[in-house]
């Protein structure tokens, strides 16, 4: 599922003014925008309806995980709303992930639906304090491959693990990575990162990056300079 603009911008903010005058620096033909629980549980769903009156593809990034017909109400709701991408603890299991996807069934242009895999602030150590047996990629892998069972459009994960699921995954199931830092870039919370060449050369479709894009004197200039690093790989 390769893109054209496979860039998404994380607005990763607590308020709306922020959010939306980062928006407004940037350009919806060249990325696309993720709501988040922080700023979406303080603006609600009026930012997200603000955004794409501006133009741009919003990625509603809840990752829903409860009980199946609490996660299928919620995927319904989001697709009301008109985002273009909505997601789910893949964790949550196979009930949980075909309800979510049966949810979807009744829209005539439904959401991608996105499963969560591994969060790529989570460290092998971690993961075995938590009773994951086997490393990072290990536990992704598996629950992407669930996840595509399901009829799940896709996952998120870590661009570590992108060629291994390149390799054992169907054609055209996408591949959605965090964690994606330009060469220079600090590292912040997260443990397993990657610039944005190396990882649509493994095989991502969409490249979730946040502050080295939003925290930059020049938004829009510093989104540029990201596509210009990608463009013979697209």
């Amino acid at each position: 599922m390769a893109s054209d603009k496979p860039i998404i911008v994380a607005l990763d903010f607590s308020e709306a003014a922020p959010a939306l005058a980062l928006a407004g620096q940037l350009d919806p033909q060249h990325c696309r925008l993720k709501v988040g629980k922080e700023l979406f549980t303080s603006c609600g769903p009026s930012l997200v309806e603000a955004l794409m009156k501006q133009g741009f593809e919003v990625f509603l990034d809840l990752k829903f995980h409860d009980i199946p017909n609490t996660v299928a109400r919620a995927c319904h709701t989001a697709a009301a709303l008109g985002v273009w991408m909505v997601n789910v603890h893949a964790s949550g299991g196979r009930r949980m992930l075909e309800a979510a996807r049966e949810s979807l069934s009744t829209f005539t242009r439904p959401p991608l639906l996105i499963a969560v895999t591994i969060l790529t602030s989570l460290g092998d150590d971690e993961l075995a304090e938590i009773g994951f047996a086997g490393n990072a990629a290990d536990n992704a892998i598996r629950l992407a491959q669930l996840s595509q069972q399901c009829g799940i459009d896709g996952v998120v994960c870590s661009s570590y693990e992108v060629s291994l699921m390149r390799q054992r995954l169907a054609p055209g199931f996408c591949l959605v990575t965090p964690g994606i830092r330009p060469v220079g870039s600090q590292q912040d919370d997260q443990r397993r990162v990657m610039t944005p060449k190396k990882a649509l050369q493994a095989g991502s479709d969409y490249l979730v990056i946040g502050r080295p894009i939003t925290a930059a004197a020049d938004p829009l200039q510093a989104l540029a300079d990201i596509e210009a690093s990608i463009v013979k790989i697209r």
